[in-house]
């Protein structure tokens, strides 16, 4: 079956624009399609909220310069790890280096567990006292997760 009845969208796109896509995609871990679904879906949403809203514009400016403000949920998949130990706590308590992080979190009433981690992911990862975070133990190592 042709990929036109198959609901199939192709596109051409310069290299710069399939380099940005490929980035978003692996920053967000989700797939072309689901990006491009959600796009188009964020499209649609834009086109009815722009013609039930017109806007009249006051100033004098171009066009052709403006950007349009769309905006686009994005949805992470939920974490799959290989690790079988995952253990749900909050943080109890975080200490900043320069480089590296120590984060503490409680898994159940006074039972800690502690991980070095760098303070580049305890910024990424939003870690701070009283958020909610998983250890995964792979062997003697703990990693810091979070949804």
């Amino acid at each position: 079956m042709p990929k036109k009845e198959q609901g199939w969208v192709t596109f051409q796109t310069s290299e710069e624009e399939r380099k940005i896509l490929e980035e978003f995609c692996d920053q967000s871990q989700r797939t072309k399609t689901e990006i491009l679904r959600e796009l188009v879906r964020g499209l649609n949403q834009h086109s009815s909220l722009s013609n039930s809203q017109p806007t009249i514009n006051t100033e004098e400016e171009d066009i052709y310069t403006q950007q349009p403000e769309i905006k686009i949920s994005i949805q992470k998949k939920p974490l799959k790890v290989s690790s079988r130990n995952i253990l749900k706590g909050v943080v109890k308590r975080v200490v900043t280096g320069a480089v590296n992080s120590e984060v503490t979190l409680e898994i159940v009433y006074k039972v800690e567990l502690t991980s070095i981690i760098t303070t580049v992911s305890v910024e990424e990862l939003d870690l701070s006292e009283g958020k909610e975070a998983y250890a995964v133990i792979k062997s003697n190592d703990i990693v810091i997760a979070r949804e």
